[in-house]
Protein backbone atom coordinates (compact mmCIF):
# COMPACT_ATOMS: atom_id res chain seq x y z
CA UNK A 1 0.00 0.00 0.00
CA UNK A 2 1.40 3.38 -1.03
CA UNK A 3 1.54 6.47 1.19
CA UNK A 4 -1.32 8.05 -0.79
CA UNK A 5 -3.47 4.92 -0.62
CA UNK A 6 -3.02 4.75 3.14
CA UNK A 7 -4.10 8.38 3.40
CA UNK A 8 -7.44 7.38 1.84
CA UNK A 9 -8.28 4.92 4.64
CA UNK A 10 -10.92 5.81 7.21
CA UNK A 11 -10.23 5.89 10.96
CA UNK A 12 -11.05 2.21 11.41
CA UNK A 13 -8.75 1.22 8.54
CA UNK A 14 -5.84 3.28 9.84
CA UNK A 15 -6.27 1.98 13.37
CA UNK A 16 -6.40 -1.57 12.06
CA UNK A 17 -3.00 -1.06 10.42
CA UNK A 18 -1.63 0.35 13.67
CA UNK A 19 -3.00 -2.55 15.69
CA UNK A 20 -1.65 -5.18 13.31
CA UNK A 21 1.83 -3.66 12.95
CA UNK A 22 4.49 -6.29 13.51
CA UNK A 23 7.41 -4.00 14.34
CA UNK A 24 7.82 -0.66 16.12
CA UNK A 25 9.17 0.89 12.92
CA UNK A 26 6.08 -0.19 11.01
CA UNK A 27 3.80 1.09 13.78
CA UNK A 28 5.53 4.48 13.84
CA UNK A 29 5.18 4.76 10.06
CA UNK A 30 1.44 4.04 10.14
CA UNK A 31 1.02 6.47 13.05
CA UNK A 32 2.85 9.15 11.06
CA UNK A 33 0.63 8.62 8.00
CA UNK A 34 -2.46 8.73 10.21
CA UNK A 35 -1.43 12.03 11.81
CA UNK A 36 -0.60 13.52 8.40
CA UNK A 37 -4.06 12.52 7.19
CA UNK A 38 -5.73 14.18 10.16
CA UNK A 39 -3.65 17.34 9.74
CA UNK A 40 -4.27 17.62 5.99
CA UNK A 41 -7.98 16.96 6.42
CA UNK A 42 -8.35 19.57 9.15
CA UNK A 43 -6.43 22.22 7.21
CA UNK A 44 -8.45 21.54 4.07
CA UNK A 45 -11.77 21.58 5.93
CA UNK A 46 -10.93 24.78 7.77
CA UNK A 47 -9.81 26.51 4.55
CA UNK A 48 -12.88 25.32 2.62
CA UNK A 49 -15.42 26.43 5.23
CA UNK A 50 -13.60 29.73 5.80
CA UNK A 51 -13.55 30.46 2.07
CA UNK A 52 -17.26 29.68 1.75
CA UNK A 53 -18.01 31.95 4.72
CA UNK A 54 -16.11 34.81 3.11
CA UNK A 55 -17.87 34.34 -0.23
CA UNK A 56 -21.39 33.60 1.02
CA UNK A 57 -21.34 35.46 4.34
CA UNK A 58 -20.98 34.28 7.92
CA UNK A 59 -24.66 33.28 8.12
CA UNK A 60 -24.02 30.76 5.34
CA UNK A 61 -20.92 29.13 6.78
CA UNK A 62 -23.04 26.00 7.24
CA UNK A 63 -23.30 25.72 3.45
CA UNK A 64 -19.56 25.14 3.31
CA UNK A 65 -19.88 22.43 5.97
CA UNK A 66 -22.70 20.63 4.10
CA UNK A 67 -20.99 20.83 0.70
CA UNK A 68 -17.67 19.69 2.16
CA UNK A 69 -19.38 16.78 3.90
CA UNK A 70 -21.07 15.68 0.66
CA UNK A 71 -17.89 15.95 -1.41
CA UNK A 72 -15.77 14.01 1.09
CA UNK A 73 -18.36 11.27 1.59
CA UNK A 74 -19.59 10.76 -1.97
CA UNK A 75 -16.14 10.64 -3.49
CA UNK A 76 -16.03 7.15 -1.97
CA UNK A 77 -19.64 6.24 -1.14
CA UNK A 78 -22.28 5.51 -3.78
CA UNK A 79 -26.06 5.17 -3.82
CA UNK A 80 -26.09 1.52 -4.93
CA UNK A 81 -27.68 2.28 -8.32
CA UNK A 82 -26.59 3.22 -11.84
CA UNK A 83 -23.97 6.00 -11.67
CA UNK A 84 -25.76 8.30 -14.10
CA UNK A 85 -29.00 8.00 -12.14
CA UNK A 86 -27.10 8.52 -8.88
CA UNK A 87 -25.52 11.71 -10.22
CA UNK A 88 -28.89 13.19 -11.13
CA UNK A 89 -30.27 12.12 -7.76
CA UNK A 90 -27.43 13.89 -5.94
CA UNK A 91 -28.25 17.09 -7.82
CA UNK A 92 -31.91 16.70 -6.84
CA UNK A 93 -30.92 16.08 -3.22
CA UNK A 94 -29.19 19.47 -3.21
CA UNK A 95 -32.40 21.08 -4.48
CA UNK A 96 -34.33 19.45 -1.63
CA UNK A 97 -31.77 20.51 0.98
CA UNK A 98 -31.84 24.07 -0.33
CA UNK A 99 -35.61 24.55 -0.64
CA UNK A 100 -37.38 22.30 1.88
CA UNK A 101 -35.64 23.27 5.17
CA UNK A 102 -36.18 26.95 4.35
CA UNK A 103 -39.83 26.36 3.46
CA UNK A 104 -40.42 24.33 6.62
CA UNK A 105 -39.05 27.18 8.73
CA UNK A 106 -41.62 29.56 7.23
CA UNK A 107 -44.59 27.36 8.14
CA UNK A 108 -46.37 26.37 11.34
CA UNK A 109 -45.62 23.03 13.01
CA UNK A 110 -48.02 20.73 11.12
CA UNK A 111 -47.32 21.92 7.54
CA UNK A 112 -43.61 21.93 8.39
CA UNK A 113 -43.94 18.32 9.59
CA UNK A 114 -45.43 17.29 6.24
CA UNK A 115 -42.72 19.13 4.27
CA UNK A 116 -39.98 17.46 6.33
CA UNK A 117 -41.54 14.00 5.93
CA UNK A 118 -41.79 14.43 2.15
CA UNK A 119 -38.23 15.71 1.86
CA UNK A 120 -36.71 12.99 4.02
CA UNK A 121 -38.72 10.35 2.16
CA UNK A 122 -36.86 11.23 -1.05
CA UNK A 123 -33.46 11.48 0.64
CA UNK A 124 -33.85 8.21 2.56
CA UNK A 125 -35.59 6.04 -0.03
CA UNK A 126 -33.29 6.95 -2.91
CA UNK A 127 -30.11 8.02 -1.13
CA UNK A 128 -29.95 5.48 1.71
CA UNK A 129 -30.86 2.21 0.02
CA UNK A 130 -28.04 0.48 1.87
CA UNK A 131 -28.35 1.33 5.59
CA UNK A 132 -24.79 0.20 6.30
CA UNK A 133 -23.33 2.83 3.96
CA UNK A 134 -24.62 5.38 6.51
CA UNK A 135 -25.51 7.88 3.76
CA UNK A 136 -28.17 9.21 6.14
CA UNK A 137 -25.32 10.64 8.22
CA UNK A 138 -24.57 12.85 5.24
CA UNK A 139 -27.90 13.60 3.57
CA UNK A 140 -30.19 13.83 6.59
CA UNK A 141 -27.50 15.56 8.64
CA UNK A 142 -27.01 18.13 5.88
CA UNK A 143 -30.77 18.70 5.71
CA UNK A 144 -31.03 19.19 9.47
CA UNK A 145 -28.04 21.56 9.61
CA UNK A 146 -29.57 23.76 6.91
CA UNK A 147 -32.90 23.58 8.75
CA UNK A 148 -31.28 24.67 12.00
CA UNK A 149 -29.27 27.52 10.46
CA UNK A 150 -31.94 28.98 8.19
CA UNK A 151 -31.51 32.41 6.57
CA UNK A 152 -33.73 34.84 4.71
CA UNK A 153 -33.53 37.66 2.18
CA UNK A 154 -30.19 38.26 0.47
CA UNK A 155 -28.50 35.61 2.59
CA UNK A 156 -30.91 32.99 1.25
CA UNK A 157 -30.15 34.05 -2.33
CA UNK A 158 -26.47 33.53 -1.56
CA UNK A 159 -27.34 30.17 0.00
CA UNK A 160 -29.03 29.10 -3.24
CA UNK A 161 -25.93 30.09 -5.19
CA UNK A 162 -23.63 28.29 -2.77
CA UNK A 163 -25.70 25.10 -2.79
CA UNK A 164 -25.90 25.18 -6.59
CA UNK A 165 -22.10 25.42 -6.80
CA UNK A 166 -21.84 22.64 -4.20
CA UNK A 167 -24.17 20.43 -6.22
CA UNK A 168 -22.02 20.85 -9.32
CA UNK A 169 -18.82 20.12 -7.40
CA UNK A 170 -20.27 17.06 -5.63
CA UNK A 171 -21.72 15.62 -8.84
CA UNK A 172 -18.47 16.11 -10.75
CA UNK A 173 -16.42 14.41 -8.03
CA UNK A 174 -18.98 11.63 -7.67
CA UNK A 175 -19.23 10.89 -11.39
CA UNK A 176 -15.45 10.97 -11.86
CA UNK A 177 -14.89 8.46 -9.05
CA UNK A 178 -17.81 6.12 -9.78
CA UNK A 179 -18.30 6.22 -13.56
CA UNK A 180 -16.69 2.79 -14.01
CA UNK A 181 -18.86 1.05 -11.40
CA UNK A 182 -21.57 -1.15 -12.86
CA UNK A 183 -24.99 -1.44 -11.20
CA UNK A 184 -28.03 -3.09 -12.72
CA UNK A 185 -30.31 -1.40 -10.19
CA UNK A 186 -31.92 1.90 -11.24
CA UNK A 187 -34.41 4.28 -9.59
CA UNK A 188 -37.35 2.15 -10.70
CA UNK A 189 -35.79 -0.91 -9.08
CA UNK A 190 -35.36 1.00 -5.81
CA UNK A 191 -39.09 1.74 -5.77
CA UNK A 192 -39.92 -1.89 -6.58
CA UNK A 193 -37.73 -3.09 -3.69
CA UNK A 194 -39.80 -1.11 -1.18
CA UNK A 195 -41.20 -3.88 1.03
CA UNK A 196 -42.84 -3.39 4.41
CA UNK A 197 -41.69 -6.85 5.51
CA UNK A 198 -37.98 -6.03 5.06
CA UNK A 199 -35.86 -4.59 7.87
CA UNK A 200 -34.43 -2.03 5.45
CA UNK A 201 -37.83 -0.56 4.58
CA UNK A 202 -38.88 -0.48 8.24
CA UNK A 203 -35.66 1.35 9.09
CA UNK A 204 -36.26 3.82 6.26
CA UNK A 205 -39.80 4.52 7.43
CA UNK A 206 -38.57 5.09 10.99
CA UNK A 207 -36.10 7.67 9.71
CA UNK A 208 -38.72 9.31 7.49
CA UNK A 209 -41.36 9.57 10.23
CA UNK A 210 -39.43 9.81 13.49
CA UNK A 211 -36.94 12.57 12.67
CA UNK A 212 -39.60 15.06 11.45
CA UNK A 213 -41.76 14.19 14.49
CA UNK A 214 -38.86 15.02 16.79
CA UNK A 215 -38.43 18.38 15.04
CA UNK A 216 -42.18 19.04 15.24
CA UNK A 217 -42.38 18.29 18.96
CA UNK A 218 -39.34 20.44 19.66
CA UNK A 219 -40.90 23.27 17.65
CA UNK A 220 -44.23 22.98 19.49
CA UNK A 221 -42.37 23.10 22.79
CA UNK A 222 -40.43 26.19 21.63
CA UNK A 223 -37.13 24.39 22.14
CA UNK A 224 -34.16 26.23 20.56
CA UNK A 225 -31.73 24.18 18.45
CA UNK A 226 -34.40 21.64 17.52
CA UNK A 227 -32.00 20.25 14.92
CA UNK A 228 -29.88 18.79 17.76
CA UNK A 229 -32.76 16.52 18.75
CA UNK A 230 -33.32 15.60 15.10
CA UNK A 231 -29.65 14.77 14.56
CA UNK A 232 -29.60 12.67 17.74
CA UNK A 233 -32.68 10.74 16.60
CA UNK A 234 -31.26 10.22 13.10
CA UNK A 235 -27.98 8.85 14.43
CA UNK A 236 -29.73 6.46 16.82
CA UNK A 237 -32.14 4.89 14.32
CA UNK A 238 -30.67 1.63 13.01
CA UNK A 239 -32.27 -1.46 11.42
CA UNK A 240 -31.89 -3.60 14.55
CA UNK A 241 -33.08 -2.75 18.06
CA UNK A 242 -29.95 -4.18 19.72
CA UNK A 243 -27.78 -1.76 17.73
CA UNK A 244 -30.15 1.09 18.53
CA UNK A 245 -29.93 0.43 22.26
CA UNK A 246 -26.13 0.52 22.01
CA UNK A 247 -26.25 3.81 20.07
CA UNK A 248 -28.66 5.44 22.52
CA UNK A 249 -26.49 4.53 25.49
CA UNK A 250 -23.29 5.73 23.81
CA UNK A 251 -24.95 8.94 22.58
CA UNK A 252 -26.22 9.91 26.02
CA UNK A 253 -23.00 9.02 27.85
CA UNK A 254 -20.86 10.59 25.11
CA UNK A 255 -22.77 13.86 25.16
CA UNK A 256 -22.64 14.15 28.94
CA UNK A 257 -18.90 13.44 28.87
CA UNK A 258 -18.47 15.95 26.05
CA UNK A 259 -20.38 18.60 28.00
CA UNK A 260 -18.18 18.04 31.06
CA UNK A 261 -14.97 18.23 29.00
CA UNK A 262 -16.16 21.35 27.18
CA UNK A 263 -17.09 23.05 30.45
CA UNK A 264 -13.66 22.33 31.92
CA UNK A 265 -11.95 23.75 28.82
CA UNK A 266 -14.28 26.76 28.86
CA UNK A 267 -13.12 27.76 32.34
CA UNK A 268 -9.46 26.85 31.84
CA UNK A 269 -8.88 28.56 28.49
CA UNK A 270 -8.94 32.30 27.78
CA UNK A 271 -12.10 33.59 26.05
CA UNK A 272 -10.07 34.62 22.99
CA UNK A 273 -9.64 30.99 21.93
CA UNK A 274 -13.11 29.62 22.73
CA UNK A 275 -13.85 29.32 19.01
CA UNK A 276 -10.94 26.92 18.61
CA UNK A 277 -12.48 24.39 21.01
CA UNK A 278 -14.70 23.37 18.08
CA UNK A 279 -11.59 22.72 15.97
CA UNK A 280 -10.20 20.60 18.81
CA UNK A 281 -13.43 18.64 18.70
CA UNK A 282 -13.03 18.12 14.97
CA UNK A 283 -9.55 16.72 15.50
CA UNK A 284 -10.92 14.42 18.18
CA UNK A 285 -13.63 13.13 15.83
CA UNK A 286 -10.97 12.49 13.20
CA UNK A 287 -8.98 10.41 15.67
CA UNK A 288 -12.02 8.47 16.90
CA UNK A 289 -13.18 5.25 15.28
CA UNK A 290 -15.81 4.41 17.91
CA UNK A 291 -19.25 6.05 17.99
CA UNK A 292 -19.07 6.87 21.71
CA UNK A 293 -15.90 8.94 21.37
CA UNK A 294 -17.27 10.64 18.26
CA UNK A 295 -20.29 11.70 20.31
CA UNK A 296 -17.96 13.21 22.91
CA UNK A 297 -15.99 15.31 20.45
CA UNK A 298 -18.98 16.28 18.29
CA UNK A 299 -20.31 18.06 21.36
CA UNK A 300 -17.38 20.51 21.34
CA UNK A 301 -18.23 22.14 18.01
CA UNK A 302 -21.95 22.39 18.75
CA UNK A 303 -21.39 23.96 22.18
CA UNK A 304 -18.73 26.35 20.90
CA UNK A 305 -21.30 27.85 18.53
CA UNK A 306 -24.31 27.71 20.88
CA UNK A 307 -22.41 29.26 23.83
CA UNK A 308 -22.11 32.50 21.85
CA UNK A 309 -25.92 32.80 21.69
CA UNK A 310 -27.14 31.17 24.91
CA UNK A 311 -24.16 31.37 27.25
CA UNK A 312 -22.44 28.33 28.70
CA UNK A 313 -25.27 27.29 31.03
CA UNK A 314 -27.96 27.65 28.38
CA UNK A 315 -25.94 25.84 25.70
CA UNK A 316 -25.07 22.94 28.00
CA UNK A 317 -28.68 22.53 29.15
CA UNK A 318 -29.99 22.61 25.59
CA UNK A 319 -27.40 20.12 24.40
CA UNK A 320 -28.18 17.53 27.07
CA UNK A 321 -31.95 17.94 26.92
CA UNK A 322 -32.17 17.87 23.12
CA UNK A 323 -29.92 14.83 22.74
CA UNK A 324 -31.56 12.77 25.49
CA UNK A 325 -35.00 13.64 24.13
CA UNK A 326 -33.98 12.81 20.53
CA UNK A 327 -32.45 9.39 21.17
CA UNK A 328 -35.01 8.25 23.76
CA UNK A 329 -37.93 9.30 21.55
CA UNK A 330 -36.32 7.51 18.59
CA UNK A 331 -35.82 4.31 20.61
CA UNK A 332 -39.43 4.28 21.86
CA UNK A 333 -40.84 5.22 18.46
CA UNK A 334 -38.93 2.47 16.65
CA UNK A 335 -39.77 -0.14 19.31
CA UNK A 336 -43.49 0.65 18.93
CA UNK A 337 -43.25 0.87 15.15
CA UNK A 338 -41.43 -2.46 14.78
CA UNK A 339 -43.94 -4.09 17.14
CA UNK A 340 -46.90 -2.80 15.13
CA UNK A 341 -45.34 -4.03 11.90
CA UNK A 342 -44.62 -7.45 13.45
CA UNK A 343 -48.24 -7.84 14.60
CA UNK A 344 -49.44 -6.80 11.16
CA UNK A 345 -47.20 -9.39 9.49
CA UNK A 346 -48.43 -12.10 11.87
CA UNK A 347 -52.04 -11.27 11.01
CA UNK A 348 -51.28 -11.38 7.28
CA UNK A 349 -49.51 -14.73 7.68
CA UNK A 350 -52.40 -16.15 9.70
CA UNK A 351 -54.94 -14.92 7.13
CA UNK A 352 -52.89 -16.45 4.30
CA UNK A 353 -52.79 -19.85 6.03
CA UNK A 354 -56.54 -19.78 6.60
CA UNK A 355 -57.14 -19.16 2.93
Amino acid sequence: MTFYQELQLNQAGSKSLLKNSKTMKEKLYHAFVYMVKIAVTMVFCFAFVTASSIILGKDNSIVGVVVLLCVMVFRNADLGIHTQHSTWLLAFFFVIMTVCPHLANQLSALPALLINIAALAVLILFGCHNPFMFNQSTLVLGYLLLYGYDVTGKSYMLRIAGMAAGAVLTCLVFYRNHKNRVYKRNMKAVIQEFDLSSSRTKWQLCQILCVPLVLCIAQLCNMPRAMWAGIAAMSAILPFMEDMQYRVKKRIVGNIAGVICFTVLYFLLPSSIYAYIGILGGIGVGLSAQYGWQAVFNTFGALAIAAESYGLKGAVSLRVIQNVFGVVFALVFCAVFYRIMLVKEEHITAATKMN
